[in-house]
């Protein structure tokens, strides 16, 4: 080959080398530009349907969002105002796909109900506005049919509640030091109120400063494991307990007036 026709072919490679690089970036620019048009689209859509109060609307959205853009870095927003939601709904009136219209019959105390659809009398409560356990029969009220269980994940010292395999609210929390919460599936078999801690050569009564159980206290079919709050919320997030799964007051009380007896908890490393 001579040196006229290598220079001509070098050229040619250069040319085309240059024209896949542009179409490239091109395409790379459009797709940007398509994604960024598709956010904020559903963005506008969200502010519609939030005008409007519709927060099965916005929720099934912010779903969307997360699902279709998981690379935005908005994306962590966006889940954490799905759950806002969930909570929302969850202790409001409002019938959502995961709860029915229940009428009251003659007979039925809120324990009864609660035992029959998987719920709590507390949640039946703050869902209707009840202010005791007093009901009508006749009256129709909001029960939750919803299947809740909790994943503990230990690397990263959060709990999520789950609703079937939907995510429904990710708490921080705190597990044991030394790696020494047990892993494994196991299940919710009773639930105090302002627990007394019974520990080694001591009983620590609900209102000492020394009991770490907090407010709230949720056992485990594993004896002397469970899920509990905190008198001390500033070492959530870090492994730091003898082996339970810490809450703050806040978070234990809202998750205990949501899972019932029963429910199944697993913990993974």
């Amino acid at each position: 080959m001579n040196k006229k026709k290598l220079i001509i072919i070098v050229a040619i490679i250069a040319i085309v080398s240059v024209f896949i690089i542009l179409t490239v970036r091109k395409i790379g620019l459009r797709a940007s530009f398509t994604n960024s048009t598709s956010v904020n689209s559903l963005l506008n859509q969200v502010r519609i349907f939030e005008a409007k109060g519709n927060s099965l609307e916005v929720k099934s959205l912010y779903q969307k969002l997360v699902a279709d853009f998981p690379e935005s870095p908005d994306v962590t927003d966006w889940q954490k105002r799905v759950e806002d939601i969930n909570i929302k709904l969850l202790f409001s009136p409002m019938i959502t796909p995961k709860s029915i219209n229940y009428k009251i019959k003659p007979g039925d105390t809120l324990n009864k109900i609660a035992r029959e659809y998987k719920t709590t009398a507390e949640l039946i409560m703050k869902s209707n506005n009840i202010s005791d356990s007093l009901i009508i029969p006749g009256r129709q009220i909001k029960v939750s049919s919803a299947n809740f269980n909790i994943l503990v994940d230990k690397s990263q010292n959060i709990l999520l509640l789950k609703s079937d395999e939907e995510i429904f609210k990710t708490y921080i929390v705190s597990t044991g030091k030394n790696n020494c919460t047990p892993v494994g599936t196991f299940k919710i078999i009773n639930k105090l109120i302002n627990p007394t801690w019974f520990k080694a050569g001591a009983i620590v009564p609900p209102e000492s400063t020394e009991n770490v159980l907090g407010t709230r206290w949720m056992g485990f079919d594993l004896a002397g494991y469970g899920i509990h709050g905190t008198t001390q919320p500033g070492e959530l997030g870090k492994q730091v307990t003898q082996g339970c799964v810490r809450l703050s007051n806040t978070d234990v009380q809202e998750l205990y007036s949501i899972v019932p007896v029963g429910t199944e908890v697993t913990i993974i490393e």
